[in-house]
Parts: C-alpha cells; structure tokens; sequence
C-alpha cells in the first residue's frame, strides 16, 4: 500500500525526532569520560565533512547570497551556537526526559515572538494556549522546589536560543539551499567546540566514546537530512505536531539507558505543554485555510 506524500512526512519526521535523541543520549554518554568541548569539537568535525559534501554535491556553495541574507544566516549561526551550548550544558546536569520537556515549550514561543516582532496575527485562543503552556513550563522547572536548580534555567535559555534560530530562519530567501544554511551552522558549532576545548581540555578517547561520538555525529545528520525532507514533501500544518515524538523518544532513551523516568508533576507539565502546542499549530491550520475569526 502506497503512503501518501503526508504519510511519508510523518514517518520521516519521527525519524528526524528519533535520530536528535539518539545524538542527544550519545553526547551525554560522551561527555562522561570527555570536557563537552571536546565531545562537540569532536562530533562537529564529522558533521561538517558529511554536509559539506552533501552541499558541494548540490551545488549549494555556487548560489549567491544576498547581503541580507549573509547577515540572517549569521544572526542564525550565532543562534545555532549558543542553542547548542546551552541544550548541552543543561543536558550533561538534568535527565533527558526533563529537558526534552522543556524544550517543547519552543512551538508556543516561537509563535508569541511572531506576534510580537513580525506583527503576525494571534488570536485571543492562541494567546489563552501560550499562556497556559507557559504555566505547564513551570510545573516542569518548579521554581523554589528542590528539583529546580541553574541548569533548570539554562535549559529555558536554550528555548530562547532556539526560537532566535528559528525566527531567523523565516526571514532567509526561499531559494537559499538548506545544505548551505546547515553547512553554516555545524561549521560554527564545531569552532565553538575547537575554541572551548582550548579553556577545558583535551582528553585521550577510548573505542567507546570514539563510537559514541561517530553515532552522534551519524544520528545529527540524519536528522538534519530527514527535517529537509519532510519540508519537500508533506504539508507543513499535518506535519508539525509529529515534532512532540521527540519528547515520547527521550522518555523512552531515558529510562532504557540512564534508568530515569520523568515524574508526575514533569509529565503533568509536558502534557499541558504538548496540549496547548497542537491547539496552536491547529488554529495556525485553520487559519491557513479560512480567513481568520478571531
């Protein structure tokens, strides 16, 4: 039986999701016996030799970038690097489950920032879900509970981060390549790596985090690859909310790996967040195919 173009974006999206957590657990495991430099210098340079080749084979590197586009794919880029910095930093200080949690919240703000500084029209509906996912972040972080620390707060700043890159990125020509952008960033994320790893270290590596690193490195471009797949190919409305899958990935990784499971109050607040996210990105649908009510 034939999928349809949809179908097929869905089952590469939770691909995509399934291939982030799996570099996401790997760069943990990583970076127990290595500095986080290293283990990000050490990842990026596979990444960008793999996507470099992937440009050049389509032609990426011969398109002429606009000037305001050179300065969106930087404002991007520096975006992309503290993103990275941040979702590790946390990472290597809270369970996967629990982030992966947080960083759900990034649907709702990216939304809330359109609004504000694109001037993109938000109804009082989508207004009301943001707000009540927002209250569901923090029942995640809990602040003044005993769960909640700095890192708690890093990961929020890793949200920020994101949804800059994110923004960023709508502004950028749609004839710009996507391997270009990619190129870009892992080029960046890797120096970041190289230039961190001058301040904390460089420790010898074993077979085992040899491995981990590579598998990293494997599942970062798979996803990389898949994600622009799934915009070519399905309708960006259907396919959206499979991005969730990600959190049901890390729960899963989490408990089989690390033995963690979130808790009540974590699921509670994730629920609300991933609840109030598919309500945006169907009123964002609706609205696509009727002239707006609100």
């Amino acid at each position: 039986m034939a999928l349809s173009d949809n179908m097929r974006a869905a089952v590469l999206m939770n691909i995509a999701m399934l291939a982030f957590t799996f570099n996401d657990t790997s760069m943990k495991l990583a970076s127990e016996n290595m500095p986080l430099f290293q283990a990000i210098a050490l990842r990026g340079g596979v990444t960008v030799v793999v996507l470099i080749a992937i440009a050049a084979q389509q032609g990426a590197f011969a398109f002429r970038l606009s000037p305001r586009d050179r300065r969106r794919i930087g404002l991007r880029t520096l975006a992309e690097v503290l993103a990275t910095l941040t979702f590790l930093s946390a990472l290597m200080h809270m369970p996967l489950a629990t982030l992966s949690a947080i960083m759900q919240s990034v649907p709702l703000v990216v939304t809330l920032a359109a609004a504000l500084l694109f001037r993109e029209p938000v109804g009082w509906r989508r207004l009301t879900a943001i707000a009540i996912g927002f209250v569901g972040v923090m029942i995640i972080i809990r602040p003044g509970g005993a769960g909640f620390d700095e890192w708690s707060l890093v990961g929020l700043a890793s949200v920020a981060c994101v949804v800059l890159r994110d923004l960023s990125t709508r502004g950028l020509d749609r004839a710009v390549p996507s391997s270009l952008v990619a190129v870009w960033a892992a080029v960046a994320v890797a120096l970041m790596g190289v230039v961190g790893s001058f301040v904390t270290g460089w420790q010898p590596v074993g077979l085992r985090d040899a491995l981990l690193i590579l598998a990293a490195a494997a599942n970062l471009i798979v996803g990389y690859i898949t994600v622009v797949m799934v915009m070519r190919v399905g309708e960006i409305g259907f396919v959206a909310p499979f991005r969730y899958m990600a959190l049901f990935w890390a729960i899963l990784l989490g408990f089989a790996i690390f033995g963690t499971l979130p808790d009540r109050a974590t699921l509670i607040g994730a629920g609300i967040v991933v609840a109030t996210g598919l309500f945006t990105l169907w009123r964002e649908r609706r609205r696509a195919i009727r002239p707006p009510s609100e």
